[in-house]
């Protein structure tokens, strides 16, 4: 079982997935994102690279799931037993958009919560002082009916 995030702010959806979609845009909203080097301008499945982090740690990526219509995506991190795969999806919705991101194993990815429930906000556009919802869970969600990409 993994953790789910949640963050919800005014940001249009549909800026809010570009951000996604180009890796090169990731470091200006994901504040533990310093770097990116990716074999693609635009992620899809099979797009590889690296992030990297603070204090120029590099850690290895690869995509393995878009879909762009439902603005879904999906990759895994790291390398060996220390790999974790993220889950993520844009939503419209009335006066902006929410983001999900569901974290697995959730023993591994749970130091890093904290810090990507702060990205989320800031890819949604939330800020303090603005109405924002987040949620961390060990479950399911409300837009649970919306699919998330398959994985390979």
């Amino acid at each position: 079982m993994g953790l789910l995030l949640v963050a919800r702010g005014p940001r249009d959806a549909g800026a809010a997935w570009e951000d996604y979609a180009v890796p090169a845009r990731w470091p200006s909203w994901s504040p533990q994102v310093t770097g990116v080097r990716a074999c693609a301008p635009r992620i899809a499945a099979g797009v590889r690279g690296a992030v990297r982090a603070p204090l120029g740690v590099r850690v290895p990526f690869e995509v393995t799931a878009v879909d762009e219509a439902a603005r879904t995506w999906c990759w895994q991190v790291g390398a060996g037993p220390l790999r974790a795969e993220l889950e993520h999806r844009v939503l419209a919705v009335p006066g902006g958009s929410v983001t999900e991101l569901r974290l697995s194993p959730a023993l591994l990815c749970a130091p890093y919560a904290p810090l990507a429930q702060l990205a989320l906000r800031r890819l949604v556009g939330a800020r303090p002082g603005a109405r924002a919802v987040e949620r961390f869970s060990a479950g399911g969600s409300p837009t649970a009916r919306r699919r998330w990409p398959r994985r390979r």
